[in-house]
């Protein structure tokens, strides 16, 4: 009796499986991707970004905030693997159709939360709660780049309200004008 329990377990598990293995196989199957291939890179940094490879000892220099570099895929994922400071703090940008690099590298738990930089500034035209809610939400890298980029727009007048410069302060924990 045992060996018909068995074979009859054998029978009706082995199905089952294998539909289960066709139903992971489909959306793992991954396209090819050539590693040469150009991808342009833009600076999340607000100052001078330098990134030099550990592999050929080039270096990319990013100006400014924005500023765009083009590296190879196969480049960025030796930074993953050897920087992976310049993905944990979103100093590594891509604009949107580019952002399939970002899942390819699994580097998405970083990104998920982060402002593009196409609409970066849309972040000091939210309400008070809304600019503390996305903030605390925010990589230490954007924290940075948000709270300069405030300074910056304080002084040229375009945050003026005490509401939104309070949501920015007790958000970013720092002091953007002097009391």
């Amino acid at each position: 009796m045992a060996t018909e329990t068995k074979t009859k377990s054998k029978a009706v598990k082995a199905p089952v499986v294998e539909e289960m293995a066709d139903e992971v196989k489909k959306p793992i199957v991954a396209k090819e991707i050539d590693l040469n291939q150009m991808i342009p890179v833009r600076s999340g940094f607000h100052g001078r970004l330098i990134y030099k490879s550990s592999r050929t000892q080039e270096r990319f220099v990013w100006s400014e905030f924005g500023e765009e570099q083009i590296m190879e895929l196969l480049e960025l994922r030796n930074a993953k693997n050897a920087s992976k400071k310049y993905f944990i703090n979103n100093w590594f940008m891509f604009d949107d159709e580019y952002s399939w690099v970002i899942d390819y590298l699994g580097m998405n738990q970083y990104y998920k939360n982060a402002l593009s930089l196409d609409n970066f500034d849309d972040l000091f035209s939210k309400t008070p709660s809304e600019i503390e809610k996305i903030i605390s939400k925010l990589s230490n890298g954007q924290k940075k780049s948000v709270g300069y980029r405030a300074r910056q727009l304080i002084v040229d007048g375009d945050i003026d309200s005490n509401k939104a410069i309070q949501a920015l302060e007790k958000a970013l924990g720092i002091e953007l004008i002097e009391r």
